[in-house]
């Protein structure tokens, strides 16, 4: 096998897995209502089979990082794939809600692990500047349309087997990446360091502490003991995490990524923007099939507008960051996706694909294509390379605790207005406090994404988007 032959190969196996990792944050999505039924969930729980396995991957990135500069990349990453092929099987054969939602929590687990790799190892076995690009921008638009992507495919599964194989199909991909990836991928240089185990505990501990507290006050009440100790836990716990960075000897979070302003609020619009996405995704779905009567198999593919636009726009945004900067892309982007939020407003029993979702749907697919690869260059734009694991990791926790708050948030709206055999009701309210979490989303972009021409910090942002336009 010529060397060429064995990089092209290496590096389809890591995207693949990157494209598994992303994808299955939605890939259950429109297998919700199957799920619902033959398990049992209540409206709100029902959430906690997203948000079960983007809290513990949201959680540990940080930590999954760290696992990968001391025991190396390619061990590291193998590691969490074997966790995440078995929660995936787990997860496929749960016999009841309880045990999917600790099989997504798995997932999770495993995913932390992995994700953090992907790109480490993408870039160290690149043999030359053009090829690390190409794998940049592959890169990107893996993780762009990776949810979309998983609503088509979820769709296809449901549609033609069952729910289960959403998650079953992971068993074989990652069987086939384990057998292969270590001839095809070379390990990367171990280093020294310590783990920050504390932290990681503390950090996914109280992420999950307040989600629950918003996912239990419909059900409970705002004042009970449940809602209350959850927020009070959740406090604690992520105070805590803030106090302890500050004076461990070696942080998950490096407190040098927060002084940047570019930086803070580039990961503060990204959780919000994700937030309104994942509820958006979420309750586009229920609307397909509580009142347009559509299966699992035709949700999945009235995305599919949605998922091109987001492919498309993503080859051109990293040109379109190069002439105007990050600042307009993000804001125009978040604009577009809170105009979508309040089109959808106004769904009704009587509303169709075409004269109710398909508009919103391409303005969703062009707002993400312009947000998400500007945000990632302001984070990761002017890192020492000691802290670029940790601003990667910083950048994919706001994508999936952003998400998980948003949704459970969202959810929580829902719940609140909803009656009884009407799936209408309540959404309105929860797409337009999504249009207000994107609304802020601009807003803070417009304030903190400002930075000084004299800094040199303009000229770092172009760069880093040529690189990813190569």
């Amino acid at each position: 096998m010529s060397p060429q032959v064995k990089r092209a190969l290496g590096l389809a196996l890591i995207l693949t897995v990157q494209l598994m990792l992303i994808l299955d944050m939605a890939v259950v999505n429109v297998a919700l209502p199957d799920i619902r039924g033959d398990l049992g969930f209540t409206p709100s729980a029902l959430s906690w089979v997203l948000n079960g396995y983007t809290l513990t991957f949201g959680g540990l990135l940080l930590l999954g990082s760290r696992l990968g500069d001391v025991f190396g990349r390619r061990r590291t990453f193998m590691a969490g794939l074997a966790l995440f092929t078995t929660a995936s099987l787990l997860g496929g054969l749960a016999p009841t809600a309880e045990l999917l939602v600790a099989a997504r929590a798995l997932q999770g687990v495993g995913a932390a692990i992995a994700a953090p790799s992907v790109l480490a190892l993408l870039t160290t076995s690149a043999p030359d500047a053009a090829a690390r690009n190409k794998a940049l921008a592959l890169f990107s638009a893996v993780s762009s349309a990776g949810a979309s992507i998983g609503l088509l495919l979820g769709g296809v599964l449901t549609g033609y087997a069952s729910w289960r194989w959403s998650l079953l199909i992971n068993v074989p991909l990652g069987i086939v990446v384990l057998l292969a990836v270590r001839r095809l991928v070379a390990e990367t240089e171990r280093q020294h360091a310590r783990f920050d185990v504390a932290g990681a505990v503390m950090a996914t501990l109280g992420s999950a502490s307040l989600v629950f507290a918003f996912i239990n006050a419909p059900d409970h009440g705002w004042t009970s003991a449940g809602t209350l100790a959850a927020f009070a836990v959740a406090v604690v716990l992520l105070g805590s995490f803030a106090v302890h960075q500050r004076r461990t000897a070696a942080p998950l979070l490096p407190t040098e990524l927060l002084r940047s302003r570019m930086r803070v609020g580039a990961v503060t619009v990204m959780a919000l923007f994700v937030g309104a996405q994942f509820a958006f995704f979420f309750f586009t779905v229920q609307f397909m099939q509580g009142v347009l009567g559509y299966g699992a198999l035709r949700s999945g593919f009235a995305f599919l507008p949605l998922t091109l636009l987001i492919f498309a726009t993503s080859r051109v945004s990293p040109r379109l960051v190069q002439r105007f900067g990050v600042r307009p892309l993000i804001a125009t982007g978040a604009s577009l996706v809170a105009v979508a939020n309040l089109w959808v407003s106004a769904l009704g029993s009587d509303s169709g694909y075409v004269d109710g979702l398909l508009g919103p749907m391409l303005l969703v697919g062009i707002g993400a294509g312009l947000t998400f690869m500007p945000i990632t260059v302001a984070v990761l734009s002017d890192v020492e390379p000691a802290h670029a694991g940790s601003a990667s990791g910083l950048l994919q926790m706001s994508q999936q605790v952003g998400g998980s708050l948003g949704l459970a948030v969202l959810v929580t709206v829902y719940a609140s207005h909803t009656v009884p055999g009407d799936v209408v009701a309540g959404m309105r309210q929860s797409f337009e406090t999504g249009a207000g979490f994107l609304a802020l989303g601009v807003l803070v972009a417009l304030v903190m994404l400002r930075r000084p021409r004299p800094e040199g910090t303009d000229a770092a942002v172009e760069d880093a988007a040529l690189e990813l336009a190569a």
